[in-house]
């Protein structure tokens, strides 16, 4: 018995997600320039501080409002939460937003015809830029947390921008490690998000190599035919 697949989305959600994919986007840019103005400019930067706040605000509602209407439109009731529990996460931490960039991997691993070569490399592109994003965003939060806590080894930014490049890429020197719990939490989500990305990045650039292997495989060697 073969195992159910799953109902497509309805249309209407579809048309919603594909309008407001670049929209949604730039907010969550303007939400990181906020935050990190808010984060890195002295405490005296007034009135900056408090545009930055309304800033952060505003795109925040705005993700909330996007989140709404596709939990309505999906008709899946309460289920919505559960089904879409990446998408609920980045609603509580809207600094996660760039870790939704892995579902683009995970639809490109279930297309049951054979991928083009050019959405293999739109994925390593999109990891690519949601590893910067991602690192640059657990960098603020962990300097956020850390720069003041007593015996922290996270004291500047550039400290902080060290300590997620080792973090993301796995390397983890030890060298700068976060010591408040706020912090722990932050870099247990940036392993994980490492990986995942790091996961991307190789599937897809080995999906690719096998895709050129086998067309090359498939013209012959040379004088053949």
């Amino acid at each position: 018995m073969s195992a159910r697949t799953p109902a497509p989305p309805p249309p209407a959600l579809t048309r919603w997600e594909h309008q407001t994919e670049v929209p949604l986007l730039a907010a969550s840019l303007v939400f990181l320039a906020g935050y990190a103005f808010r984060v890195l400019a002295p405490h005296d930067a007034q009135p900056w501080h408090d545009i930055s706040l309304v800033l952060v605000g505003a795109t925040w509602l705005l993700f909330v409002l996007d989140y709404a209407v596709r939990l309505r439109l999906s008709r899946l009731g309460p289920r919505f939460v559960r089904v879409h529990w990446l998408d609920t996460l980045v609603l509580v931490l809207p600094l996660l937003r760039p870790l939704r960039m892995v579902q683009v991997y995970t639809a490109v691993q279930e297309r049951h015809d054979q991928p083009r070569l050019g959405l293999y490399a739109r994925v390593i592109s999109y990891a690519g830029m949601t590893a910067v994003l991602l690192g640059f965003s657990a960098a603020l939060s962990v300097y956020h947390w850390e720069h003041d806590a007593p015996g922290a080894s996270i004291r500047t930014f550039g400290d902080a921008v060290w300590w997620a490049c080792a973090t993301l890429t796995t390397v983890g020197y030890g060298d700068a490690v976060p010591v408040t719990p706020g912090g722990r939490v932050i870099a247990a989500g940036l392993m994980v998000g490492g990986l995942g990305l790091l996961g991307a990045v190789t599937g897809s650039f080995s999906s690719w190599l096998i895709q050129v292997f086998r067309r090359e495989d498939e013209k012959g060697p040379p004088g053949s035919g």
